[in-house]
């Protein structure tokens, strides 16, 4: 749990910490979409020199970077063996009703390698951008949206909120699991169904301390004088600057 960092701010005075939020979006959002089209084992060669780059330049460990695709490495290790068993083409290993073909093994790797670095690169953005900072770059790109009624500072405010809470929801979950194991809570013993029912008594307190967190947003939002985004001015308003144009010239050059 300690070590789940997708969602959290990782704070240092980088050029990439210094972009503006709108022009790291789009930059990622581009990034994304040319991981999600390499279909060559070769190119993922580039990905990872990519990948370690952009981690020297943010100033933020590669450790630290490679940490936040760990809650989808089961997802990750599940889809290469589905496409092992799964694909047609020619054997290199048969036993009894199990067959592992070539293609197979070749499309798993480079689906396991695309969800890799997918959930990487987009922890980046989180990793250098502020809650805030988030909140306000995605609101300013779908603010063109509200002129066909799209609520664009809402839905910008409780995205951010989601991600900002998912490591608090972490520590949540650890501290309920601790409490539970210290009274005596057994869940690595027994049947599949017995260790599902185990995690009961810890899913009833956490799903209480959730609706008790956002109960307590909402009554402190309201406090403040919150009541949507009409009329709201930042301290900070974004200001878009040359090395944004570099940025998403660069995203566009490497994609």
């Amino acid at each position: 749990m300690k070590s789940f960092v997708f969602g959290q701010y990782f704070p240092t005075d980088s050029v990439v910490h210094a972009l503006d939020p709108r022009a790291k979006i789009a930059a990622i959002v581009l990034l994304l979409v040319a991981v999600f089209a390499t279909g060559h084992l070769a190119y993922f060669v580039l990905w990872a020199l990519f990948t370690v780059g952009l981690a020297r330049v943010s100033r933020v460990p590669l450790r630290t970077v490679l940490r936040s695709a760990r809650p989808l490495i089961v997802l990750i290790a599940l889809t290469a063996v589905l496409h092992f068993f799964w694909t047609p083409g020619d054997a290199i290993f048969s036993w009894r009703f199990i067959t592992v073909t070539r293609q197979g093994v070749e499309l798993g790797a480079v689906m396991a390698l695309r969800l890799f670095f997918l959930v990487v690169i987009a922890g980046f953005l989180m990793l250098t951008t502020t809650p805030a900072k988030l909140s306000d770059g995605l609101e300013s790109i779908l603010s063109p949206l509200k002129r066909v009624g799209f609520p664009a500072h809402e839905m910008a405010m409780m995205t951010t909120l989601a991600l900002r809470f998912i490591p608090t929801l972490m520590e949540e979950t650890d501290r309920v699991l601790k409490a539970q194991l210290a009274r005596g809570a057994d869940f690595e013993s027994g049947s599949l169904f017995r260790r599902v029912r185990a995690y009961i008594p810890v899913l009833v307190p956490l799903f209480v301390l959730v609706f008790q967190r956002a109960d307590r947003l909402a009554v402190a939002m309201e406090a403040r004088g919150y009541h949507g985004g009409e009329g709201r001015t930042r301290l900070n308003p974004l200001t878009w600057r040359p090395r944004d144009t570099c940025a998403i010239a660069v995203a566009i050059l490497w994609a």
